[in-house]
């Protein structure tokens, strides 16, 4: 009995709770310039630059999600993501150059998008020029807990990334990748990329 009224308080304090706030959250975010499709849901985020995030209609985004554009004031919006996404508790994106992430996409707690990194010269490593190339992500891609998406890197449609993944290169369509740096361990069988 105790257990079942404890579900219930979780339920309601995380889900009813998310949509009845989510309202509040969509005005204040838009007031700031973000773009937020409907029936997207918002619980407590963080952003640098609202005018620089556009989410799809019916996004669901977890707690503890940072939007990080890493850099001064530019016309924006330069993270964007589609329509029918998941973005798991604790996501970061930090971002300079841009970010797409296509419709129905899966992305697990504490994946992290990076499309920029330090060059290594002889100035102090914060002085140092580096490289900033986009990221961009297909639709129906899955990525597992903790995955790492770093600069220049391409995910094709249907494709899966493993837990704890560090991914540094581009991913075909419909593949599966793993490993630390991800390399390809399989392929979704047919019909997964649809």
């Amino acid at each position: 009995m105790i257990s079942m009224f404890q579900k219930g308080c979780f339920r309601l304090r995380e889900r009813i709770g998310a949509v009845l706030l989510s309202p509040a959250r969509r005005w204040w975010w838009t007031l700031q310039g973000s773009e937020i499709g409907p029936g997207t849901v918002l619980p407590q985020i963080h952003m640098t630059w609202p005018h620089q995030v556009r989410l799809g209609a019916r996004c669901i985004v977890e707690r503890g999600v940072l939007f990080k554009f890493d850099g001064i004031w530019s016309p924006g919006p330069s993270i964007i993501i589609g329509n029918g996404c998941f973005v798991g508790a604790g996501c970061e994106f930090n971002i300079r150059k841009r970010l797409e992430i296509d419709s129905d996409c899966a992305i697990a707690s504490g994946c992290k998008f990076i499309d920029h990194d330090h060059g290594i010269t002889g100035l102090r490593i914060d002085e140092s020029p580096g490289r900033e190339v986009p990221i961009k992500l297909g639709r129906h891609v899955w990525l597992g807990f903790n995955v790492i998406v770093l600069k220049g890197v391409e995910i094709g449609d249907g494709a899966v990334v493993g837990a704890g993944a560090v991914v540094v290169k581009c991913v075909p369509p419909g593949e599966i990748w793993a490993g630390v740096p991800a390399v390809k361990i399989g392929v979704r069988p047919v019909g997964g990329a649809a």
